[in-house]
């Protein structure tokens, strides 16, 4: 068997393509079960953030897991075969495996080094391991990605090189100005209280803002985040969706990230909050922004672990992002030819540059939503200046990259190479445990003939003779074994395993039995680290 992912990001799809296929919670529990019905998977695992969806799967056919692993992507989230196979890209064994452990550290983020996708990653985990769907192969490759992501944010500084998208997309409000001298004594609206909304809020209130406003259609989880605000001692209050309109009027800065699926800021309703007339110039071609979030924070739980805003902070950062998803027919394999990796840059036309304002800044707006909260067109409103997903996209684009991310992607790369080795190194395990359990047994006999053969042996003579054969089969295997082990974990070493069943005749049932109980050693791993997190 062999790591495949199929996926498309921020990096090959222009945002419309990414907000139409975002997958929400329901819809990852169907792939992932459609993908273990599949013929070709045997484990399966789905990553759906922000700015990418991947599909990762232990297949035993290549071209048969890349057809069946994007006819499921298409199935499920709602963009035909034919549209979205030109922004899929696919990586295989070891590409793979650099592949998800670049995206640990932050290298394929918008935001490059930012730490929100090791929560993301580890949501992944916790899903596959609830539904059975990873297995050994998964997740050993997802815990290791979340060690290698964790080594690079304590090794290097990779956090230099990027932030989190709301604190990148408050540093494009305030164009050129620093966040916190930008932010000091305005006033903030937040739309939404799920894990990015509260994230916005947390990150404003550290900037020294006047005051923070909150509104969700929960008043409760708006209440509970404006009560974490004020314990902060940022001054925070409540109110309902109902009156944002009314409070628009009055904040200097807003941040959306709802989970509506339609327009929660229109460009009238901004128009009129500012007293501006919309202009009447066309609206943009492209479809617009997203950066979605929509994922519940567990107030209750925060709260009862005596937590204060920083705390807070890092449970909203570790959230996961989810959407929606629909039937669709898959064509042939012929569609796959147009992406042997399609990883690379966003197309042209998918980006839409946000120009600045000219005059002063009457209302700085923030959408962070898929689909997108706030209405495109109020980029053309006098006195109003709105970034959004693409807006960031480009920004990014344009960012100069930090010095430590070489030191990130050569740790990747090491990585890479032990994981790959130990993977081989594991895949001849069961072997060699069949071959010395055969060796055993045939110990156990040729004693037991001895026993028959000479009864008159006492106690100390039998188990001495035991002993000596024992260690004669010991030394015989001791050699081979270590040696098969070493040159297994070397590239094209799997073929050891099968040339020592050929040569020893192994019982390849005895084989799989060992395969078998390392599997269940797997799930009673994952079930107890899961009551662990609980308790």
């Amino acid at each position: 068997m062999s790591l495949l992912v199929v996926g498309l990001s921020h990096r090959s799809a222009p945002v419309s393509i990414l907000e139409r296929a975002s997958l929400s919670a329901d819809t990852q529990v169907k792939l992932l079960q459609d993908t273990l019905a599949a013929e070709p998977a045997a484990e399966a695992a789905v990553l759906a953030t922000c700015n990418r969806i991947e599909l990762y799967a232990d297949v035993d056919k290549f071209h048969a897991g890349v057809a069946e692993l994007s006819t499921l992507l298409a199935q499920h989230s709602g963009v035909g075969l034919e549209e979205l196979t030109p922004y899929l890209y696919v990586h295989y064994e070891d590409r793979a495996v650099h592949h998800l452990f670049s995206v640990a550290c932050g290298l394929d983020s918008m935001v490059v080094g930012e730490g929100q996708i090791l929560g993301q990653i580890k949501d992944t985990l916790a899903l596959g391991q609830e539904l059975h769907t990873a297995g050994r192969l998964l997740n050993d490759l997802f815990q290791q990605a979340l060690r290698v992501g964790k080594r690079a944010h304590s090794e290097t500084g990779i956090d230099r090189a990027g932030q989190s998208l709301v604190t990148f997309g408050l540093e494009q409000l305030a164009v050129g100005v620093p966040v916190e001298s930008w932010a000091k004594d305005k006033r903030a609206l937040v739309i939404g209280a799920g894990s990015m909304s509260s994230l916005a809020a947390a990150t404003l209130a550290r900037a020294g803002v006047r005051e923070v406003i909150v509104a969700n259609r929960t008043s409760a989880r708006a209440e509970r985040l404006a009560e974490i605000l004020n314990e902060s001692g940022t001054p925070a209050r409540a109110v309902a969706m109902a009156e944002v309109a009314r409070e628009l009027t009055r904040v200097d800065v807003a941040v959306s990230c709802t989970g509506a699926t339609g327009l929660v800021l229109t460009a009238e309703a901004v128009a009129e909050a500012v007293g501006a007339p919309v202009a009447e110039a066309p609206a943009p071609a492209s479809q617009a922004p997203a950066v979605p979030e929509g994922c519940p924070v567990d107030f209750a739980a925060t709260a009862a672990a005596g937590a204060g805003l920083a705390a807070y902070t890092a449970v909203a950062e570790a959230e996961a992002v989810r959407e929606q998803g629909a039937p669709v027919d898959a064509d042939s394999l012929e569609l796959h030819g147009s992406w042997a990796d399609n990883a690379t840059g966003v197309r042209p036309a998918a980006r839409r540059r946000i120009p600045a304002q000219a005059g002063p800044v009457r209302l700085a707006l923030l959408d962070l939503a898929m689909p997108r909260d706030i209405d495109a067109a109020v980029h053309r409103i006098p006195g109003v200046r709105l970034v959004d997903i693409e807006s960031l996209a480009e920004a990014s684009a344009d960012a100069p990259m930090a010095a430590d991310v070489d030191q990130v992607r050569s740790i990747v790369s090491d990585e890479v190479a032990a994981f790959g080795a130990a993977q081989r190194a594991a895949h001849i395990t069961p072997t060699v445990v069949a071959l010395r359990a055969m060796a055993a047994d045939v110990v156990a006999g040729e004693v037991a003939r001895l026993e028959g053969r000479l009864p008159d042996l006492d106690e100390k003579q039998r188990a001495e003779v035991t002993q000596t054969v024992r260690r004669v089969v010991d030394k015989l295997l001791h050699a081979p074994t270590v040696r098969i082990k070493q040159l297994a974990a070397e590239p094209g070493g799997a073929g050891y395993a099968d040339a020592l069943r050929t040569l020893f005749d192994l019982d390849p049932e005895t084989v799989a039995a060992v395969s078998r109980a390392d599997l269940n050693d797997v799930d009673v791993k994952s079930r107890d680290a899961k009551n662990r997190g609980r308790s």
